[in-house]
């Protein structure tokens, strides 16, 4: 079933506006184990945007996996469906953020529409959000949702796709439920499966806390600017959850890069495409 915004009634455009802090970025660099050196006026590395445009709910607004429920009128629709992840994005990069200035982000919602998959019932949702500063739009995104019912403790796991291991470059990373809570914190994401290990076992059916989907698309935009310079564009695909005790591998070949977990699943997959320069 399709539900597409009808192409003849201007989309509802919900706007929100806030400083980008320079001292939560450089939090984020901490816990990342960087250096804290970002200051004001300085450019923000690509995805750090996550860290800002809060929309806090009060407790009686959330559902029960902290995400705010979903009421008539908002931005995303409610499918009916309970479980609730981010598939991957789209971002295009037409100019630099940068830290201590205001900025304004823009979203809509692009398309909505639920099918039947071999696992149930699958709801699939795109927002577009657009970054402005100054007068000037500097990113576009696409954040695409999945929505899907809880799991059967009867049915059988699919089974993830193998990672390519013909990488050029790798770097290993570590998670652990300490950098979880601060980047939920710093991107103020109530999600349960990324700090409630009973609740992301006993009710979503995981095996431990899940790494957050932005997070490992921010290490492998990371990797792709040093090995690239700055981006163009860059776009990305979970295709299975990576646990807070697994050490992962970020891969890269060409404009090529992904996610390996420790017995070789694929995590993720995504392309970077460089910057032009004269």
């Amino acid at each position: 079933m399709q539900n597409d915004p009808d192409p003849q009634v201007p989309p509802k455009i919900f706007r929100q506006t806030d400083v980008l802090d320079p001292a939560r970025a450089a939090a984020f660099q901490v816990a990342l184990a960087q250096e804290a050196t970002i200051a004001a006026g300085d450019v923000l590395p690509p995805f750090f945007h996550q860290l800002y445009f809060w929309a806090p709910q009060p407790p009686e607004q959330l559902g029960r996996d902290g995400h705010p429920r979903l009421a008539p009128g908002g931005l995303i629709p409610d499918l009916g469906l309970p479980r609730r992840m981010w598939a991957g994005g789209r971002l295009q990069f037409d100019r630099p953020l940068l830290a201590g200035i205001a900025a304004e982000k823009r979203s809509v919602l692009e398309s909505s529409s639920c099918k039947q998959g071999r696992s149930g019932p699958l709801g699939f949702v795109t927002l577009r959000h657009e970054v402005w500063q100054q007068g000037v739009l500097c990113l576009s995104e696409w954040h695409d949702l999945v929505y899907r019912e809880d799991p059967d403790p009867e049915a059988v796991r699919p089974v993830p796709p193998r990672a390519r291991r013909d990488e050029e470059e790798q770097r290993k990373i570590a998670f652990s439920s300490t950098l979880l809570f601060r980047y939920s914190a710093l991107t103020f994401n109530g999600h349960r499966i990324h700090y409630d290990q009973d609740y992301a076992r006993d009710v979503e059916g995981y095996d431990g806390l899940v790494v957050h989907g932005p997070l490992l698309a921010q290490h492998l935009m990371l990797l792709a600017q040093e090995l690239m310079g700055p981006l163009a564009d860059f776009s990305f695909r979970a295709t299975a959850p990576l646990m807070h005790f697994e050490v992962a591998e970020f891969c890269c070949k060409g404009q090529d890069l992904w996610v390996r977990a420790p017995d070789g699943r694929q995590c993720m997959q995504a392309v970077a495409r460089p910057r032009k320069t004269c």
